[in-house]
């Protein structure tokens, strides 16, 4: 075989392996946002201690085609963390507000996140585990229902039409958005974070400024979004954009 011949081949064989290795990088390139490749998005949504209207909360999950949720309706605050050994979620959604929640639940919740399981905690999940301090340090808030020292109770506001800002144009949840309008329940009073890393706000008078906002725990990422009291929210179309690159985000599977 000559030289020449065996040169072209060499050639030939270089060209197409590079075109293999661009092609199998360009999938998660060329998607919209999403690696489809990965499969579906696995997604608990935890409810319980607080009414909310069923039906339409579950018409945003039911919207995404990437995800695939399972609701799960905690009946004594928190046992989906008794155990963890079989766990397959890629991400925790927490819409309840419940209280009791053992050391092995604390630990094995902290074990999920310093695996790497993502987490979305919103509105009303703020109010949640009043006694348990660390949970403020994984969310990020903390909704007061009493007193504590120094800090006042928070309240709420049924019912208000205010204007939201985008924070942040250039994060991947918020990025291409614009500030919008909704009618939703506002939060005044919690405390929050100072590594917050905030999104989205308003100035609205019987609302906190920070209304959205990501961080990190262990290798969680962590998102909270005060928005989602009743099916006026959930029907904006801003509000479901937002909790679906919020679940992406913490799955990291959003660019």
């Amino acid at each position: 075989m000559s030289n020449t011949l065996v040169r072209t081949r060499i050639g030939v064989l270089v060209v197409v392996l590079f075109l293999l290795v661009f092609l199998a990088g360009s999938c998660c390139g060329s998607c919209s946002g999403t690696c489809k490749d990965k499969g579906k998005i696995k997604v608990v949504v935890v409810t319980g201690g607080h009414d909310f209207e069923h039906d339409p909360f579950f018409a945003v999950y039911d919207s995404f085609e990437d995800i695939e949720y399972t609701e799960f309706v905690v009946k004594d605050d928190s046992e989906i963390f008794e155990d963890i050994s079989d766990w397959d979620y890629d991400v925790i959604v927490l819409y309840s507000m419940t209280q009791k929640i053992s050391e092995k639940r604390r630990d094995n919740f902290v074990k999920l996140l310093n695996d790497g399981v993502g987490l979305v905690a919103m509105h009303h999940n703020m109010c949640s585990f009043q006694e348990w301090p660390q949970y403020r340090k994984i969310i990020g808030t903390k909704y007061y229902l009493a007193a504590e020292g120094d800090q006042t109770a928070c309240v709420y506001q049924h019912d208000v039409d205010f204007k939201l800002a985008i924070a942040d144009k250039k994060h991947p949840i918020t990025k291409g958005l614009s500030d919008f309008d909704i009618h939703d329940e506002t939060y005044k009073n919690c405390g929050f974070e100072k590594d917050n890393h905030v999104l989205l706000t308003t100035d609205h008078p019987t609302s906190d400024k920070t209304i959205m906002w990501t961080r990190e725990y262990g290798k969680a990422r962590v998102c909270t979004l005060q928005l989602g009291h009743d099916s006026k929210a959930y029907a904006n179309p801003n509000y479901r954009e937002l909790v679906g690159r919020s679940i992406r985000w913490c799955a990291g599977r959003l660019k």
